[in-house]
């Protein structure tokens, strides 16, 4: 009779030994085209193939912090223009509001711009040009932003990306074995997102410059915290969860309130300038190739102490090539030719992460990363993370509990060893009644 009923209690085993089935599954479905129901891009298949280089940047091994994110991040719902501050997640207003209760945020004016394009100006009364105002319009300098390079550095960056010029520019980068620091901008990821991930999968650095580009002393606190927070957000996102550690404020406008915000809130340092090649201005006839080649030949052959930090775009064909022409001159003068993020401090680029393709990505969502220390994220693996980082892009102020991380596969389910040994009590209780 006992042996008679072994094969039912074997197959009940069997049953309940399987390995548990977490929420996550979806995103294993996802790759094997088992996912009919995300509708998110027009396209009916608008997954990428196994062998599609955006797959690399989210894989599950240790140069991501174990969180799953969108396998297309920027198909998520981020603002498609200016942010709407009334739809900012509550842990972002809760920091902010924090901050501020803690005498951390200046309570210095927004500046105005009289005309569109021209400098910002500030009410009578406050000077721009020292503390407690400090505007870099004005190359008032605040002691942590990054404005020279150190000795014999140059500092390689380019501001405005992604944009339809990238593409070139990321080639002439691989073929010369170079990275750069991108300082992208928001909406320019959304609309350019293959050129995004070739940055990151050539190994460049990838900084914020905000969601639209605007003159930032001229916005809220709000305003701004909204313009960092979803470049930051979708940058995290979309690169198995890293958290940039600067930001290169528009037009160089930045005061002690902004810079306050972005390094009390997110964390981050502004990295500047040193010599501006306007290049910009090439397509509507503000500067020339002939003129910037003038610039950057007096700079290269000039003193090394400070370094050089060197304002440059991927805006068009023309800034590109400005860049392309002056770089035998950069190597002809012994410059030390580094990936500007790489070259401020000693953390590197991001704030839970040593770069962009090695070492361990300690699992941080953009306001808790900057609680971080560095020890933290090189001993944490993907193995031990256990919930994901990221605030949902969808979640809104109206409640702090929105903004909840949502737990990972590990989280969501009985681990293995509680699994089996359930099902061997069941097995034995089964055993036990024949």
């Amino acid at each position: 009779m006992f042996l008679s009923f072994l094969p039912a209690a074997f197959i009940l085993c069997s049953v309940f030994a399987r390995p548990a089935v977490s929420k996550s599954i979806a995103q294993d479905l996802h790759e094997r085209h088992e996912d009919t129901n995300n509708q998110r891009l027009p396209a009916s298949e608008w997954y990428h193939p196994r062998d599609h280089f955006a797959r690399q940047l989210f894989r599950r091994d240790t140069t991501t912090d174990a969180a799953t994110y969108p396998e297309v991040a920027w198909s998520a719902a981020y603002p498609q223009s200016t942010p709407d501050t009334s739809q900012l997640p509550a842990k972002w207003t809760a920091a902010l509001q924090s901050a501020m209760a803690a005498g951390k945020i200046p309570n210095i004016p927004q500046s105005t711009s009289p005309s569109p394009n021209t400098n910002p100006v500030y009410p009578d009364g406050y000077d721009p040009t020292t503390l407690p105002v400090c505007s870099g319009t004005y190359k008032c300098k605040i002691a942590t932003d990054t404005w020279d390079a150190p000795d014999n550095c140059l500092g390689v960056g380019f501001d405005d990306g992604p944009t339809p010029a990238s593409p070139p520019l990321l080639d002439f980068l691989q073929s010369n074995n170079q990275t750069a620091t991108h300082f992208m901008i928001g909406t320019n990821i959304i609309a350019n997102h293959e050129s995004f991930t070739r940055s990151v999968l050539l190994g460049n650095d990838i900084a914020v410059h905000t969601w639209t580009h605007p003159y930032m002393t001229t916005l809220s606190n709000e305003d701004v915290l909204a313009q960092l927070g979803w470049t930051m957000q979708v940058i995290h996102d979309s690169t198995g969860g890293r958290v940039p550690r600067f930001w290169r404020p528009p037009y160089g406008d930045t005061d002690a309130r902004v810079s306050a915000i972005a390094r009390e809130v997110f964390g981050m340092d502004a990295i500047i300038w040193n010599q501006d090649t306007e290049d910009w201005s090439l397509t509507t006839g503000g500067t020339t190739l002939e003129a910037i080649s003038s610039s950057m030949n007096t700079w290269l052959t000039g003193p090394k102490s400070p370094g050089l930090i060197i304002l440059e775009h991927e805006l068009s064909d023309q800034s590109v090539q400005a860049f392309k022409s002056a770089y035998p001159v950069m190597k002809s003068n012994n410059w030390k030719l580094v990936s500007v993020a790489q070259l401020v401090g000693e953390h590197g680029p991001y704030q839970n992460a040593l770069s962009i393709n090695k070492g361990n990505v300690a699992t941080a969502d953009i306001i808790d990363s900057k609680l971080m220390s560095m020890n933290t994220s090189a001993s944490t693996s993907m193995s031990t993370s256990t919930t994901t980082s990221s605030s949902s892009p969808n979640s809104t102020s109206s409640s702090a509990s929105d903004n909840t991380a949502p737990k990972n596969s590990a989280s969501l389910s009985w681990d293995g060893m509680t699994v089996r040994t359930f099902a061997v009590y069941c097995a034995v209780v089964c055993a036990c009644f024949i």
